[in-house]
């Protein structure tokens, strides 16, 4: 039987040499769409009861704005000062909403196209504590802590984008906060930024910055590579004034916006999982518009992110199986309309990492996945709800979202994988075994997908390493990159401009490039 020469050592050698891109055994954008929780039928009542929410129902509390361009568009406002849109109107915003949407990066190499059903992982959460892994000790996130998120993510190969994990609270001024939000997000990776801003004012003063870091606002608005995070809806059915303003400048600004509505169910949601779908995708459809209605076909995510409560303390529930189930039947609902569509889903109720935040990390992730979900965002780092964050985690969860993406890509039947030569001469004239065939020596990185982090070894081999730690390689690699990662797509010199207009809370010191 032939074999490789060189035997042990030149399967290692294969094993640690960088794979070309398309030879990697998972790449962005795997197409999903193998777990469908909903039949065709369920799908379009879901579709149909969304329209009559809108029809009947309407959204309250529309601003001036919204009112005037939505009933030019068709709306109606009735006299109990609700915002109703008819069948024909959503309509007419589906006709004009791209079903392609590609979302920018600095690096263009790390462009995400959004459509059917490709699947591609997110950070998101803004939580407001951060936890030591070691101590299982909480305390207030800072801006240094995101920046230092971002650098990580940076780095993971299986998260596609970054978007807020935490709220720097050692900055108290919100324009501020919502300023160095961005700024330290974009500073620290060059793949796309997802970001929200809680006045409008701010995003407005934010896009100069953009502008600066893009070269000009030409530029920026040829590839806007930051989206706007907009909770324009307070569930059920009641606009928010000041984030609708931020969607209004957002959208007249060139950035590409999430429509999140983010119902609870048994809260603000209803408590069957059918009425929750479909009060979000009512929601984020009388949002997509409104974006419609200021300029039609304007880049758009909707954002279904119905969450789940724990009906016996009111409590939410990030890591319960149901957020997984609603996801899932959410991304159905946006393939069943052609729109590009994100979920939040991959948090865990756990308080740090432990048995049950990697196995509710992992199986809400995988559904969601599998459902084809174009975005699945809050998909690493994300704790207690979503109170807490933890950096090292970026690191465990990437090797989840990895393991997620393999299941996504299934597998591949041609005449080389059906394997009936190589089967055949193992079992005529071989050893009786495929160990070192060249068949398994050359698909070993591009059929399997390996962790970085998990322990494979044997009891004895890992009782003879001296019981190898997770956590404790996971720690080591987070101080690495830290140390030695500061990402240097933004210039010193256009980092200069900016710090000398903008009020920029961290030093170049402290972000490593001082």
């Amino acid at each position: 039987m032939p074999r490789r020469s060189g035997g042990r050592k030149a399967r290692v050698a294969i094993r640690t040499a960088p794979l070309a891109e398309e030879l990697k055994p998972v790449r962005p954008g795997e197409s999903g769409g193998q777990y469908r929780p909903l039949t065709e039928d369920d799908t379009k009542a879901i579709v149909e009861n969304s329209f009559r929410i809108l029809e009947e129902v309407g959204f309250s509390q529309a601003t001036p704005h919204c009112i005037e361009t939505c009933t030019a568009y068709g709306a109606e406002l009735g006299k109990d000062g609700r915002l109703r849109m008819s069948r024909d109107v959503v309509q007419n915003a589906l006709d004009v909403t791209p079903n392609e949407l590609t979302l920018c990066a600095q690096d263009p190499a790390q462009d995400l196209t959004l459509s059917g059903s490709k699947v591609y992982f997110s950070t998101a959460g803004a939580a407001v504590m951060v936890v030591d892994p070691v101590t299982g000790e909480y305390r207030d996130s800072t801006a240094q802590d995101l920046y230092d998120m971002a650098r990580i993510t940076d780095t993971c190969e299986h998260i596609h984008m970054f978007q807020r994990t935490c709220v720097p609270r050692d900055i108290l001024d919100n324009c501020a906060m919502d300023i160095n939000t961005t700024y330290n997000a974009i500073m620290g990776t060059s793949k796309h930024v997802g970001a929200s801003w809680t006045e409008a004012y701010h995003l407005q003063e934010t896009l100069k910055l953009l502008h600066m870091a893009a070269g000009s606002e030409a530029a920026w608005r040829a590839r806007p590579f930051v989206s706007q995070s907009n909770c324009f809806v307070v569930p059920p059915m009641k606009f928010a004034v000041e984030s609708l303003e931020c969607l209004r400048i957002a959208v007249e600004g060139g950035m590409p916006v999430l429509l999140l509505s983010a119902g609870q169910a048994g809260a603000t949601a209803p408590p069957c999982l059918a009425g929750t779908i479909s009060q979000a995708w009512a929601e984020c459809l009388g949002g997509l518009v409104y974006v419609n209605a200021i300029k039609p076909g304007a880049p758009a995510i909707v954002g279904t992110w119905p969450f789940v409560s724990d009906l016996r303390t009111g409590a939410m529930s990030g890591g319960s199986p149901e957020q997984g189930i609603l996801s899932a039947a959410c991304a159905q609902i946006g393939q069943y309309l052609s729109l590009p569509m994100g979920t939040g889903c991959g948090m865990s109720d756990s308080k740090m990492p432990d048995f049950q935040a990697g196995s509710e990390h992992g199986y809400n992730a995988a559904v969601a996945a599998l459902s084809g979900a174009n975005i699945i965002y809050e998909a690493a780092g994300m704790y207690a709800s979503l109170l807490g964050t933890c950096p090292e985690s970026l690191l465990l969860d990437n090797d989840i979202l990895g393991a997620c993406l393999r299941m996504v890509k299934g597998v591949t039947v041609n005449t080389e994988t059906l394997a009936f030569d190589a089967l055949k001469e193992v079992c005529l004239n071989g050893p009786g075994h495929y160990l070192g065939t060249d068949q398994t020596l050359s698909v070993m990185q591009t059929e399997y997908i390996y962790p970085e982090f998990s322990n494979r070894m044997s009891p004895n081999d890992w009782k003879d390493a001296g019981r190898p730690d997770l956590l404790t390689g996971v720690i080591a690699r987070k101080k690495e990159i830290l140390s030695s990662h500061v990402p240097r797509h933004i210039s010193d010199e256009v980092d200069a401009k900016i710090r000398a207009q903008f009020p920029i809370f961290l030093s170049r010191k402290a972000m490593g490039r001082g």
